[in-house]
């Protein structure tokens, strides 16, 4: 039996929602599935075994953070990121291709207002060329040159189950004419990234699952539609990969971002498993499950609690823990959550947490919005089985 596989158990008659299941050396991803964002090899305030206890199934890493700390070479002698963050189940790593769009415009909500042109992070990428990017180290002001060869030989040494190719994540105020040329690169580093891959390159067998991984390729072209089936053509027709992800600029509204999604994700077909790229917001994932999106990934849910807010099925998504009103309040954030946070403490003593500074307000808030997420995929697993997605979707906000 081979050690990855990507099978779909059952298709909604209603859309093209679906369960599935991606087997990987380190364990089954049932689908739809969120992937948490472990960038630099830790979750933001919580550990992988709260990660686990919260039932999260799979983890982001990338690839530009740990290239400069601690290097790729550090974690491979640990035996890869599984061994590195004790964490078990399986791993996907990012190329490193939204650091052209993060390091070069800043945050997407920035970009969206305009403000990432001037950001004083575009000094951080240098350059873009056939070759690849050259970046200046945020750490040390090295000059650092990312090519697709050497992504995919960082990414081998940090042994995730799953990885993505090199590509160029442009923002959506570019051009057409520069989002076309970025993509057709784009494509061409996918070519070099599958050749690196493919080649016989040496690694340690100890290293995490280096030798035992499967690629993502990416698809392109912004929020033009012909762009996009250019790219979907690419991708279908001359690579071969495990598994595809949905790139790029997906416009600056929801509106524009679910057009996009919907004619790019149900072209896809059922041969691939497939990811949507940075979108985590509950709203979207109900959305857009319905066009056959199996996972997600974003660093909200965390970064949100961080922030102190908490994930609800109300009050359009989150309250903030550090609102007055919770002062007094002996309520849970949410009595009929499972988790830890949730039945065992009340929100006044997160108010207090919150405005006292202790850590540990920051480490509860955490574990629910993790729980608060994998319970949410799972509702939706269970909804798409009996082909009630809308109802269930429905009863959430109720």
């Amino acid at each position: 039996m081979s050690k990855f596989s990507w099978n779909i158990d059952f298709s909604s008659k209603k859309s093209y929602a679906r369960i599935g299941r991606i087997t990987t050396p380190h364990g089954i991803i049932e689908t739809p599935a969120f992937i948490f964002c472990g960038t630099k090899a830790a979750l933001k305030s919580i550990s992988t075994n709260d990660a686990k206890i919260n039932n999260t199934q799979i983890i982001l890493s990338n690839t530009y953070h740990l290239m400069l700390q601690p290097g790729s070479k550090v974690i491979a002698k640990h035996g890869g990121l599984h061994k590195f963050m004790n964490w078990e189940g399986p791993v996907l790593t990012d190329s490193g291709g939204f650091q052209i769009f993060s390091l070069g415009y800043g945050s997407v909500a920035d970009e969206i207002k305009g403000k990432g042109l001037n950001s004083k992070r575009k000094k951080t990428l240098l350059n873009i060329n056939e070759e690849g990017t050259l970046f200046k180290s945020y750490i040390d002001g090295k000059k650092v040159y990312l090519t697709p060869e050497k992504s995919i030989e960082i990414q081998r040494d940090l042994g995730a189950d799953l990885i993505l190719v090199f590509d160029e994540c442009t923002p959506f105020h570019s051009s057409k004419k520069y989002i076309s040329e970025a993509m057709h690169r784009s494509h061409r580093w996918a070519k070099r990234s599958l050749n690196r891959f493919n080649s016989n390159i040496l690694y340690n067998s100890q290293h995490g699952s280096a030798g035992l991984q499967q690629m993502y390729g990416i698809i392109q072209g912004g929020i033009h539609e012909d762009l996009r089936e250019e790219s979907i053509s690419f991708n279908l027709n001359n690579i071969n990969t495990f598994g595809l992800a949905i790139g790029g600029s997906l416009g600056s509204t929801k509106k524009q971002m679910y057009k996009v999604v919907n004619y790019t994700a149900r072209k896809l077909g059922k041969k691939h498993p497939v990811h949507l790229l940075g979108i985590g917001d509950p709203s979207d994932i109900w959305n857009l499950v319905k066009d056959g999106v199996d996972t997600f990934d974003c660093v909200s849910p965390t970064r949100l609690a961080r922030h102190g807010s908490a994930l609800v099925r109300k009050n359009e998504g989150k309250i903030n823990i550090n609102n007055s009103e919770y002062e007094l309040s002996t309520d849970p954030i949410d009595i009929k959550c499972g988790c830890f946070t949730c039945k065992n403490y009340s929100l006044a003593y997160l108010n207090h947490l919150f405005k006292s500074g202790e850590l540990l307000g920051l480490q509860l808030l955490t574990a629910h919005n993790i729980y608060f997420m994998n319970f949410l995929m799972k509702t939706i697993r269970d909804a798409i089985k009996i082909d009630k997605l809308i109802e269930a979707e429905e009863n959430w906000y109720n």
